[in-house]
């Protein structure tokens, strides 16, 4: 068993932190709104004040928060992780955040004679309470080794694709694919609301078919039901289509579906439905059909 460090205990990371601490780690967590700390305390876990209080002994340090910046002060802060974790320190970075600047990091760390994963996942807020996730994980093939009794702890498919920084990528290429996934979603269910059918009947026998996935399992019924709150926000999966269109263009590759979902993102974020769950895409359909608030059928 190990000793971690896990900072940031947000909708994700504090199931994620409680599963840790039931497989019987010892478990040190921080969050910038101390509330957050409550549920894996009252899992066993100890809530720490400070980086340093939380980091120092630690075997593993974990890191859930949501984007590049933030990553960053937590590690290379004045107070941060590389200021206190001791060499042979294990970092897994779960957050989902640039590849480049994963690999800085990693590089970074290594100087430091720290072990740095990326290892962003996907499955959103059910899959962190069900410890179901699926995990990619970037770094050498040694540290994935000592790293994996900690992820199977919080996962279900845990996979090693590659070097530092390849994580990141292909939790890009995740996000593209869900973020198409959606839209389209809501584009079915605003079609199908504007005929008389049943659409509870109609999204079961399109879940059975070949157009069947996990978007249509998790997210038909929150479009029907028009319950918006967030497993995901939109304004973290905005973040995350500027990830892929920023590195699709730099390695020369032509993402036009993606960039029209980007496109659409942004719309969601400017309408001030960045807090909601990026099902609420249907509203911006809604919007363009000129259907906005009418009521399923």
């Amino acid at each position: 068993m190990s000793t971690i460090a896990f900072i940031g205990l947000g909708i994700m990371g504090s199931p994620m932190a409680c599963h840790l601490v039931r497989a019987g780690h010892t478990v040190i967590g921080l969050d910038q709104s101390p509330e957050r700390s409550a549920a894996m305390v009252e899992a066993g876990g100890r809530a720490a004040e400070s980086i340093e209080q939380a980091v120092k002994g630690a075997d593993v340090v974990a890191i859930m928060v949501p984007d590049s910046p933030q990553v960053q002060s937590v590690l290379l802060g004045d107070n941060g992780v590389f200021a206190y974790a001791q060499p042979g320190t294990l970092v897994i970075d779960f957050s989902s955040i640039r590849p480049d600047v994963t690999v800085e990091f990693a590089q970074m760390g290594a100087e430091r004679g720290l072990r740095i994963l990326d290892a962003p996942v996907s499955g959103g807020e059910p899959g962190a309470k069900n410890a179901t996730l699926s995990i990619m994980v970037g770094g050498s093939e040694e540290d994935f080794a000592a790293a994996k009794p900690i992820l199977d702890a919080v996962g279900k498919t845990i996979v090693h694709v590659g070097t530092n920084g390849a994580g990141q990528t292909v939790k890009a290429a995740n996000q593209l694919i869900v973020a198409g996934n959606i839209e389209l979603l809501a584009e079915a269910i605003t079609f199908l609301k504007a005929y008389d059918v049943d659409i509870d009947a109609a999204v079961q026998v399109l879940a059975g078919g070949l157009a069947g996935s996990a978007v249509i399992d998790q997210k038909a019924s929150k479009m029907l039901q028009r319950n918006f709150d967030p497993g995901f926000r939109i304004a973290l999966h905005h973040k995350d289509m500027g990830i892929v269109t920023a590195a699709a263009r730099e390695a020369g590759v032509v993402t036009p579906l993606g960039a029209v979902v980007a496109q659409l993102m942004s719309s969601a974020v400017a309408n001030g439905e960045g807090g909601l769950d990026h099902s609420a895409l249907l509203l911006g359909v809604e919007r363009l059909s000129g259907t906005e608030g009418e009521p399923t059928r």
